[in-house]
């Protein structure tokens, strides 16, 4: 399981209020990379996508983890949620970099160079890592639960 450093931790927090205001905006642009994939964008509930329910959804969800990353049992209930969305939709952990590959350009777009310079899109790529690991390793034991 990767970590994330302190200082890493402290700009991911320093960035809450920039992702509280664009939060939605950053996601759409995200999906919008994410979908370039028509074998990813064919796992999406395309009808949540466009009502921009989803992209609320993963919004409140960054914004929560930006928030808490210092303080992740708070996170438990909504990773347990996650982990079963992720589960019923075949997520694998070979897509969590395409996620990566489109969030963070999405992060840079939506805040530009100023806000989401080089020093905070590394500590967002640690803090997805991190997360991404917790969330790969529960879908892990999900997956091997319902095969059982």
């Amino acid at each position: 399981m990767r970590t994330c450093s302190p200082e890493s931790i402290a700009i991911v927090k320093s960035t809450a209020p920039a992702i509280e205001q664009h939060g939605v905006a950053i996601t759409t642009a995200m999906y919008r990379r994410l979908f370039q994939d028509p074998e990813v964008k064919a796992m999406f509930d395309q009808a949540a996508q466009e009502s921009g329910e989803q992209p609320k959804r993963l919004a409140a969800a960054i914004l929560a983890y930006s928030k808490n990353i210092d303080k992740l049992q708070n996170l438990g209930p909504a990773v347990n949620r996650m982990v079963a969305r992720h589960v019923e939709t075949g997520v694998k952990a070979e897509h969590y970099p395409l996620v990566a590959e489109a969030l963070l350009p999405a992060v840079r777009e939506v805040l530009g160079e100023e806000v989401a310079t080089d020093e905070v899109l590394a500590a967002w790529g640690e803090a997805y890592w991190m997360l991404a690991d917790i969330l790969i390793a529960a879908e892990r034991e999900e997956y091997e639960k319902r095969a059982a």
